[in-house]
C-alpha cells in the first residue's frame, strides 16, 4: 500500500471567523486560530485548515469558487512517497516543501499533495442493535450523546469536466481502486491503503444536478461518526445553532450503504455526517449502476422531486473486474 487516506483538507473561504464557528459547532476540535487561518484536527490525526480565498498560499488550479482548494493525501512511508514522486515528476511540476510535503496538479487541474501520515487508530463503541427476535442489548439503554465528534475524513467530492479522465489519473498514477461506477454521474474510488468504500467521488460536472455548471468545483466532504445517534445529535445541534437546514435530511445511500446527513456550509459546498458505510478490500468487485438514482438513495427523509417514483433496479458487476484474491468458503 502507499496512500492511506486524506491527511489534510485546505479550504479557501470568504469569512474565516464564520467558517471557524461552523466547524466548531459541527464538532471538529480547534487547535489553533488566527485572523488568517484556523486549524482543526480529528481523532485520527487528519486536519482541516481554513484560509481566506485570496490567501496567496492557496495553489492556483482549475477549481472554481470557495471550498476545499487542496487535498493532502497521507502516505504510509518515505519509500512510498519517493516512488510516487519520482513517477509524477516525469510529466509535471513538483513542489517539495521543507517538511517533506510534495505538491502538484492532477491532469484535470486539481491541486493535490502527498505527505507521510502517521495515522492514529480510531476506536469507537456503537451500541448494539436490537430487532424483533434478536436481542443484542438486554437491560442496557443506548448511550445518551450531547454532541457529535467526527473521528475521520472519509471522503471528498469534486465535480469534474471529464470525470473518467480525472479518475484515470488517480488510478494510473496514484494507485486508487475503482469501487463503483454510477452511469452518467461519476466514479467512486478508494486509496490502495484504505478500506473505505471510497475516499473520493469524481462527480460529472455536466450531470443534470443543482449547482452543476460544467466546471471543476468542490462539492462536499464526509466526516465519519460512530452511528445514527451521533449523526442526528450533530444534525440537531447544528440546527439549534442556526445553521441552514439540510435539504434531504437523514438518508441512506444504496451505493456504499452509508447513512448520510448533508448540511449547507459557509465554506462553500456541503458538510456531511456519515456512518455505517461499506468497507471493502481488493476482493471487492465494482458495480455499474446503470440507473444512477437507484444507487443514490435507499431511503431519505425529505423525498426530493426526482425520487417521487422509485427508480428501476438496474445494477450489474463492472465488466473486466475480478477479485485480486479469492474468497474461500467452507
Amino acid at each position: 500500500m502507499a496512500i492511506i487516506g486524506i491527511e489534510t483538507l485546505i479550504y479557501g473561504v470568504d469569512d474565516i471567523a464564520l467558517c471557524t464557528k461552523y466547524f466548531d459547532d459541527f464538532g471538529l476540535t480547534l487547535i489553533a486560530s488566527s485572523a488568517t487561518e484556523s486549524h482543526f484536527q480529528l481523532e485520527d490525526g487528519a486536519n482541516v485548515i481554513i484560509r481566506h480565498i485570496t490567501d496567496p498560499s492557496l495553489p492556483k488550479s482549475a477549481v472554481m469558487g470557495t471550498g476545499v482548494r487542496e487535498v493532502v493525501w497521507g502516505v504510509d512511508s518515505q519509500s512510498s512517497l519517493d516512488r510516487l514522486t519520482t513517477d509524477l515528476e516525469r510529466d509535471r511540476d513538483i513542489k517539495r516543501e521543507s517538511d517533506g510535503t510534495v505538491r502538484f496538479l492532477s491532469d484535470c487541474g486539481l491541486p493535490l499533495a502527498l505527505r507521510i501520515y502517521a495515522k492514529k487508530k480510531v476506536i469507537t463503541a456503537p451500541d448494539p442493535l436490537n430487532s424483533p427476535g434478536t436481542v443484542n442489548r438486554l437491560n442496557r439503554p443506548r448511550k445518551w450523546l450531547t454532541r457529535a465528534r467526527p473521528k475521520t475524513i472519509q471522503h471528498v467530492v469534486f465535480t469534474f469536466q471529464d470525470f473518467q479522465k480525472s479518475f484515470d489519473f488517480f488510478k494510473d498514477r496514484l494507485g486508487f481502486r475503482l469501487s463503483d461506477y454510477q452511469e452518467g454521474f461519476g466514479i467512486y474510488a478508494r486509496c490502495d491503503g484504505a478500506n473505505n468504500h471510497h475516499n473520493i467521488f469524481f462527480m460529472n460536472a455536466h450531470a443534470p444536478l443543482p449547482g452543476h455548471d460544467g466546471n471543476v468545483r468542490f462539492h462536499h466532504v464526509n466526516f465519519g461518526v460512530a452511528d445514527i445517534d451521533e449523526v442526528m445529535v450533530g444534525a440537531n445541534h447544528m440546527e439549534r445553532c442556526g445553521w441552514d437546514k439540510s435539504h434531504l435530511g437523514l438518508g441512506r445511500h444504496r451505493i456504499d450503504s452509508a447513512l448520510f446527513y448533508y448540511i449547507p456550509s459557509p465554506t462553500g459546498g456541503e458538510t456531511e455526517y456519515g456512518a455505517d458505510g461499506d468497507y471493502v478490500d481488493d476482493s471487492w468487485i465494482p458495480r455499474r449502476w446503470k440507473e444512477p438514482l437507484f444507487g443514490y438513495l435507499s431511503f431519505v427523509h425529505n423525498v426530493p422531486p426526482f425520487f417521487q417514483e422509485p427508480p428501476a433496479w438496474d445494477v450489474e458487476y463492472f465488466e473486466g473486474y475480478t477479485p485480486a484474491k479469492k474468497m474461500h468458503h467452507k
